[in-house]
C-alpha cells in the first residue's frame, strides 16, 4: 500500500505573485482601481494621480 503517492490534481500554489509596480514589494498592495501599488508608494504619488487626504 502506497502512502501519499500519485496525486490526481496538481498542488495549488499560494503566495503573493504580483507586487508593487513601482518598488516590487509584495505586502500592503493597493489593488483598487487597478493601481497595484504598495501603500508606501501610494502615499508618495497619491496627490499626483488625483487622490486627496480628507482626515
Amino acid at each position: 500500500m502506497q502512502r501519499g503517492g500519485g496525486r490526481l490534481k496538481p498542488k495549488k500554489q499560494f503566495g503573493r505573485k504580483v507586487g508593487c509596480l513601482r518598488c516590487g514589494r509584495k505586502r500592503g498592495i493597493v489593488r483598487r482601481y487597478g493601481l497595484h501599488l504598495c501603500r508606501q508608494c501610494f502615499r508618495d504619488i497619491a496627490p499626483q494621480i488625483g487622490f486627496r487626504k480628507y482626515s
